[in-house]
């Protein structure tokens, strides 16, 4: 050390000691005349207690004073860097008074400082990521030239919307679930609702296509999970173009940014995913009763785009065994059974044709909050609240195993099956892991985040994980946890709430990610992607 500086520190700790001493003088006094002032007043403290109170407030008030004028002397000095920083970015000359913070002007490091500012820069607007495994590239400079851009809108919840999902075949539909007791169904290149589904009595908290025939499974907090036919009919083609050239994704100022920047919280979660609305009002006669569909179910009309909605009132199918809220629902992957994960800590396999319980399975320790099967095996995965996330097997009709996948330290909101047998996980500990079913002590990725998750998706050609956050983001990330960007958000697009849900449509090569939050929003996303 200097002698100098030697000098300087022993300079500023007796000025600082001799400040300390005044103070505490000061509030000496401060404290004698407060309590001579209160002498006359109605107190049952003794003189000396008294003035020793009145001796603490005052000091108390003096360290707050002193730490008041620290923090302003801070903030001119933090002004002042962020000035001489903007002014170095720019390259112009650095404003007369933004010395360093010591008060000397350190004019060597300028150029070194040039040159580091230029280099963080390129790494914030010229990200590369290029894959040894896969054909796909994703490679982005700045925000002119997005792969993420929005796209369009689906309005008509009037309550937050906990699931998105997307159907199968050759014109596919997208599936809504919403806290306004209603499940309803889109056309994907219009944007425009075709059926609303009426038929539960609490929040629906699930919805998931049939692989294969025209019926939705969803799931409510009335404790009941229904099966209801989704024949639609889709506008002409010519219609089709038409509005999806209307609603054709900009060339986006806003896209995705791969700089560190975007991952600042802007905003702690609204609600808590793992607590959808319920109701447990008594269910009503006759939902056992065929299809019912009506054009004029009695729900006020909002304009033109209520008039070739299909309302229907009442499930094909109900099933029931729960002792509380039913959180999730899919299918087996012959469309044959079903399976329900509920609050109650069970999840039930049903068979849809008797309507019966095949199987209970128990084991965990808190509430289930979400479940996936398999797309091509009998096999079914489900989270829970007591941090860990299960395998169960139902390929052998005579016995079903299960495998115990402990990794997280919070509540696991979601686990879904990736391409190459893997599973991945998200949890309200703020990670998303890979697991791969060969080795599922470990996993093979682990993502760090800054927000809690919840319903992620995966796609099955891209392998590219959608995280949705509390904190009103999505993320994309590969399968081998590298950053590819995130969903654009401002006042303008974007959720406003915490999201709860993304899918994929993986079929599609304009609109194929959408998610949902609680902001009543159900929005559509295309993220490209060049082959080379």
């Amino acid at each position: 050390m200097m002698p100098t500086e030697r000098i300087l520190k022993k300079s500023s700790k007796e000025r600082l000691s001799v400040r300390r001493a005044r103070d505490a003088e000061r509030a000496a006094a401060v404290g004698h005349q407060r309590s001579r002032s209160c002498e006359g007043s109605d107190s049952n403290l003794p003189g000396d207690v008294r003035s020793r109170l009145w001796k603490l407030f005052g000091q108390i008030e003096q360290e707050l004073e002193g730490m008041y004028a620290e923090n302003m002397a801070l903030q001119d000095k933090v002004e002042a860097l962020t000035v001489k920083l903007e002014a170095i970015q720019s390259g112009k000359a650095i404003p007369e008074g933004t010395d360093a913070v010591d008060g000397s002007v350190k004019s060597g490091s300028i150029k070194s400082k040039v040159s580091t500012s230029s280099q963080i820069t390129n790494l914030i607007l010229k990200p590369k990521y290029k894959s040894a495994a896969s054909k796909n590239v994703f490679s982005f400079k700045g925000t002119g030239n997005s792969p993420c851009q929005f796209v369009r809108h689906y309005r008509g919840h009037r309550d937050g919307v906990w699931e998105v999902c997307v159907s199968r075949g050759d014109m596919p539909l997208l599936g809504t679930a919403s806290a306004d007791r209603t499940a309803r169904l889109w056309c994907i290149e219009t944007g425009a609702c075709v059926l609303e589904y009426v038929g539960h009595l609490g929040s629906v908290n699930s919805l998931r296509f049939h692989p294969t025939e025209p019926l939705v499974l969803t799931a409510s907090g009335d404790k009941t999970a229904h099966v209801w036919k989704s024949t639609v009919t889709l506008p002409p083609p010519s219609q089709v173009i038409a509005e999806s050239n209307k609603s054709a994704p900009s060339s986006g100022e806003e896209g995705v940014d791969g700089s560190a920047e975007d991952d600042v919280d802007t905003g702690a979660a609204d609600y808590d995913m793992r607590s959808p609305p319920s109701l447990n009002s008594t269910q009503a006669d006759g939902y056992m009763a065929i299809l019912q569909v009506s054009t004029d179910w009695d729900r006020p009309k909002r304009g033109a785009e209520n008039e070739n909605i299909i309302y229907v009132k009442s499930p094909q199918c109900q099933l029931e065994g729960h002792a509380s809220v039913i959180n999730a629902a899919d299918w087996l992957a012959d469309g044959k059974q079903i399976v329900t994960a509920s609050w109650d800590r069970t999840a039930n396999l049903y068979d849809v044709e008797t309507r019966a319980i095949v199987h209970t399975l128990t084991g965990h320790d808190q509430e289930l909050n979400h479940l996936c099967t398999h797309p091509t095996q009998k096999l079914v995965v489900t989270s829970s609240s007591d941090t860990t996330f299960r395998l169960w097997d139902f390929r052998d009709p005579s016995i079903h195993s299960v495998n115990v996948f402990q990794g997280h330290t919070d509540s696991v909101t979601s686990a879904m099956f990736a391409s190459g047998d893997k599973v991945v996980s998200g949890s309200d500990d703020r990670s998303v892991k890979v697991w791969d079913l060969k080795n599922m002590r470990t996993p093979i990725t682990m993502i760090r985040t800054d927000s809690g998750v919840n319903r992620l998706s995966v796609s099955q050609t891209k392998n590219i994980i959608a995280i949705p956050h509390d904190n009103r983001h999505i993320r994309l990330f590969d399968l081998n946890g590298v950053r590819i960007g995130r969903v654009p958000r401002t006042n303008r697009m974007g959720h406003h709430r915490m999201v709860c849900c993304t899918a994929w449509n993986d079929a599609s090569t304009n609109c194929n990610l959408f998610s949902c939050g609680f902001d009543r929003q159900v929005l559509g996303w295309h993220v490209g992607t060049t082959t080379q």
